[in-house]
């Protein structure tokens, strides 16, 4: 091992030199499930509340609301998978361009869901100009408050990304991880090396990593070198089980997100317990899903506190990356506490 190994750690944790190039991505994404559901829902409600005017009874809106969802629906879901088969090309574009793409989108959404309603004969004559101009103001508004919920994620994802990092890297594991080393330094200096070497890896993963989702995969070799280390100190007293899916190894999570539940784990389970806790890590890919389960015993009386912190953080880290598809829950039960994750392929 290099002895500037864990120093470098720290050193490769600086910012990127001024002036280094970054990919443009998109403003919106109309790909994900999450902005699909809240367009459809947005586009009905505007058109159920423009159906109310000039109408006198229930039965006149459902029949005027029925004829604009006829026009409107199909319109939404042409713009949805324009902007998703398009998304490659509109990433090439600047921020500024892919907004006004969005909403010339929205103007031929507008064009053909009248076309579907001339072709059936529910407009005679048909309002083109119009339906392009309320296709056109849909698609802005759409595109504007899909840009803010964008941006307003940014300062979110960046307050839970520092919070993540002051829960993982505490001060006394790190002290009790180097009091450990020095112990074994003299009887078993091969096994200290070795943890120092998985200390230096996660502190580098920890403090360097900026991506904003890494593979399952990457997740699942992170845990196992915290595992690695806390099982050189705690010994028998921790039983570790994995069960993983190798089906499951390409699924998308935020970095860093496993490994504070497997510390969450230890720290209420193994710790506060003289004879010690089983933990067990298992991930199985169901259809278009993975699911992710962390469980660990529990001794009887009141818990550590703090868990509750750790949890929400990285339930919302998942949110941010997966929106609607992301599921995240937890419980005790029978001594044992899950942490249960799905996330799409």
């Amino acid at each position: 091992m290099k002895d500037t190994q864990i120093l470098s750690t720290f050193q490769e944790g600086a910012p990127d030199p001024v002036g280094s190039a970054r990919p443009r991505s998109l403003v919106f994404d109309a790909c994900k499930l999450g902005v699909v559901l809240r367009s459809v829902l947005f586009v009905e409600a505007v058109v159920a509340v423009a159906a109310l005017f000039g109408v006198l009874s229930a039965l006149e809106w459902l029949n005027r609301f029925s004829l604009f969802t006829g026009g409107a629906l199909p319109a939404t879901l042409f713009w949805l998978i324009a902007a998703c088969s398009l998304k490659k090309l509109l990433a090439r574009l600047g921020g500024v361009a892919q907004q006004v793409a969005g909403v010339l989108l929205g103007a031929l959404a507008g064009l053909y869901g009248c076309a579907v309603l001339s072709l059936v004969g529910w407009l005679d004559p048909a309002p083109w100009l119009a339906s392009a101009a309320s296709g056109a103001l849909l698609a802005a508004v759409l595109v504007v408050a899909l840009v803010l919920r964008a941006r307003g994620q940014m300062p979110a994802d960046t307050a839970a990304r520092l919070g993540e990092l002051q829960s993982r890297i505490r001060p006394h594991f790190l002290f009790n991880t180097l009091n450990t080393a020095i112990a074994l330094v003299r009887a078993e200096p091969a096994k200290a090396e070795t943890l120092l070497e998985d200390l230096s890896d996660l502190f580098r993963h920890a403090l360097t990593e900026r991506r904003k989702a890494v593979t399952l995969a990457d997740e699942i070799a992170l845990a196992q070198r915290y595992l690695a280390i806390e099982q050189v100190r705690f010994g028998e007293r921790i039983e570790v089980e994995w069960a993983l899916d190798p089906a499951a190894s390409a699924a998308m999570l935020p970095p860093l997100l496993l490994q504070p539940l497997v510390e969450n784990a230890v720290r209420h389970g193994v710790e506060p317990s003289a004879a010690g806790a089983q933990i067990r890590i298992s991930t199985q890919r169901r259809g278009d899903m993975v699911v992710i389960k962390v469980t660990n015993t529990v001794p009887a009386g009141p818990g550590a506190p703090g868990q509750g912190e750790a949890l929400a953080n990285v339930r919302n880290r998942l949110k941010l990356l997966h929106d609607v598809q992301g599921q995240f829950q937890s419980g005790l039960r029978d001594g044992v506490y899950q942490v249960r994750i799905e996330v799409p392929v």
